[in-house]
């Protein structure tokens, strides 16, 4: 038996139900979850912005220790601790050959087959993003685990499965800010914190933080931002002003909104680039005329998952953490269990907080 955070439709609150977990089958392994983060991309799967069979058992970003095997199973074993892979790529598809695991064409396969019942009705759910993180244990496939190094704290881990993954990578891997340029950040919640860190890492300066909520301004600070700006305080003409009249040389958008984007898009410097990490929905529509285009020559770009290569990139954080460079609790303004999970997302709702941390005993 298994407590879980279950969605049952799209738009419907998630329920805390207990659910029959299977043993792993071939190729598969059986985790006992640590902790899962309260993650952005988990409040748009209950409102349909991200598209998923339902009804499924939300949570992606999470860590723990492995507890069973199937058979074929041979990259971990019974009590490995591990970071959760909620987007594995296959290692065949035509984007996996150009080397850019991140857009794996299969990466989201697991999404579409039942893996678990609930125990009141036996219906069949889904793992969230294939992965079901809001669970006292999941199964996920062999490839969607990667061995977490000695030294990480096992709660403050689960982070690196998604929000730092993802914020450095955009740093590092897609916007590649060298030590110097300025970098604005939009939206400081868990993926912002981590960019911001991420800037500090790098070298970068001056570090601008933009966000709706004042209350942000000292979280932002302490993740490295010089500067913190209100979204509503026209943020690319102060941003502009801050770096000597020019602009950023980076913008990272974390919200996933028209009018972020744009914001941060007019922020950057002429041959700027801006990077948009945020998820949005389809009805958001951000329009450019073409003259600035021109003018500007600056470089809008998309980022999934941090243009990461988690089994490469996974390493090279728990270095920056055991070195004490980049701070996991930081991030992280509270901490709860399985049933503080709708609260966490009426915070994110309201734009309150970093990242909300679900711990398992």
């Amino acid at each position: 038996m298994v407590r879980a955070v279950v969605l049952p439709a799209v738009g419907a609150p998630p329920e805390i139900v207990e659910i029959d977990l299977p043993e792993p089958g071939p190729g598969r392994v059986r985790i006992r979850l640590a902790a899962a983060g309260v993650c952005h991309s988990d409040l748009s799967l209950t409102n349909g912005v991200l598209s998923h069979p339902v009804p499924l058992v939300l949570g992606h970003e999470g860590a723990g220790t492995v507890t069973a095997v199937g058979e074929g199973v041979t990259a971990v074993a019974p009590g490995d601790r591990v970071v959760i892979n909620w987007a594995p790529s296959c290692g065949a598809c035509h984007f996996c050959g150009l080397g850019e695991p991140w857009l794996c064409a299969n990466a989201m396969a697991g999404c579409a087959v039942p893996y678990a019942r609930r125990r009141d009705d036996g219906s069949d759910l889904h793992p969230g993003l294939g992965t079901g993180a809001f669970a006292e244990e999941t199964v996920v496939p062999e490839r969607a685990v990667l061995p977490l190094p000695d030294g990480v704290p096992p709660d403050d881990a689960a982070l690196l499965g998604c929000a730092v993954l993802t914020g450095y990578g955009a740093v590092h891997n897609a916007a590649r800010v060298r030590a110097g340029e300025s970098v604005a950040v939009f939206g400081v919640g868990g993926v912002g914190l981590a960019v911001l860190q991420s800037a500090r890492i790098a070298g970068a300066g001056p570090i601008v933080a933009v966000d709706v909520s004042p209350e942000k301004e000292e979280l932002a600070r302490a993740a490295g931002a010089t500067d913190f700006v209100l979204a509503a305080d026209e943020p690319a003409r102060r941003i502009r002003k801050i770096t000597g009249g020019i602009g950023a040389d980076h913008a990272v958008e974390c919200v996933g909104r028209a009018e972020t984007i744009r914001a941060a898009w007019s922020s950057t410097r002429r041959g700027g680039r801006t990077t948009v990490v945020g998820i949005g929905g389809k009805e958001q529509k951000v329009s450019f005329s073409a003259i600035e285009i021109f003018h500007f020559a600056r470089t809008l770009s998309g980022c999934v998952y941090g243009n990461s290569d988690p089994a490469r990139d996974l390493p090279v954080l728990a270095e920056h953490v055991l070195a004490g460079r980049l701070d996991l609790s930081g991030m992280v303004t509270e901490r709860i269990g399985l049933d503080g999970v709708p609260a966490a997302f009426d915070n994110m709702r309201a734009g309150r907080g970093g990242r909300a941390l679900v711990v398992f005993p």
